[in-house]
């Protein structure tokens, strides 16, 4: 039996099987694999391991889309996470290559996956609170949000959480060390049924502006002439 002559639900079950290349190369074959690539069922859950693979032409985005995950692992993402102020020439040219890729797409999804339930981002430095808050705002029947080593991440997302997360189940933010103990006392007291974890996120060392660490030096030197 020739695979074409497989009907439409055992094609997208082999379809499953497959990452996005291989799907890709697949419904290039013949116009009934073209069409099972473009069901939306097919898409239901698309992870990603670089901000390169989004801007690809091998997946679909759609209202079927409810599983998301983002997770880069690299030496490279270390770069991402350099407070901007102290990055070099070299770290920047780096950055601008992607900063907007992640946040760009996540915009896409929050007008075009109303129905997405899980939100997974690691290593994502760039993501900032404000496309958190809207995707909060967007996909209302997000149940839970995993944000590790993203480190533009603060409280604003957490209060948006309070504010907008009413089916959020599970909420991590681990290695997110702009999140602070009373953000997360603030969540635990007012949405008490959302699993929180937060591993080494308020233990560890914010962001403060240059201005900010100046005057934090200048004020022991105040206490010493006093």
């Amino acid at each position: 039996m020739h695979i074409t002559q497989l009907n439409r639900e055992c094609l997208l079950h082999l379809f499953s099987f497959l990452d996005k290349n291989s799907r890709k190369n697949l419904a290039k074959t013949c116009q009934k694999l073209l069409e099972v690539f473009q069901d939306p069922l097919l898409w239901s859950l698309l992870n990603f391991h670089s901000p390169v693979e989004l801007k690809k032409d091998n997946f679909l985005l759609g209202p079927a889309l409810k599983y998301l995950s983002i997770c880069w692992y690299s030496e490279r993402v270390k770069v991402c996470n350099i407070e901007d102020w102290m990055k070099n020439s070299f770290q920047r040219d780096f950055c601008n290559r992607h900063e907007n890729t992640v946040s760009d797409f996540l915009l896409d999804v929050c007008n075009r996956c109303p129905n997405l339930l899980s939100l997974t981002l690691s290593g994502c430095g760039h993501v900032t609170d404000e496309c958190i808050v809207l995707l909060l705002r967007k996909c209302p029947k997000l149940r839970t949000l995993r944000l590790e080593n993203c480190v533009r991440i603060t409280d604003h997302t957490l209060q948006a959480v309070t504010l907008y997360g009413g089916a959020l189940q599970t909420l991590h933010v681990d290695f997110c060390r702009n999140v602070t103990r009373a953000g997360l006392e603030t969540v635990r007291e007012k949405c008490p049924s959302v699993l929180l974890r937060a591993e080494r996120s308020a233990n560890m060392i914010p962001d403060s502006q240059p201005e900010k660490k100046l005057m934090l030096e200048k004020a022991p030197r105040k206490l010493v002439q006093l």
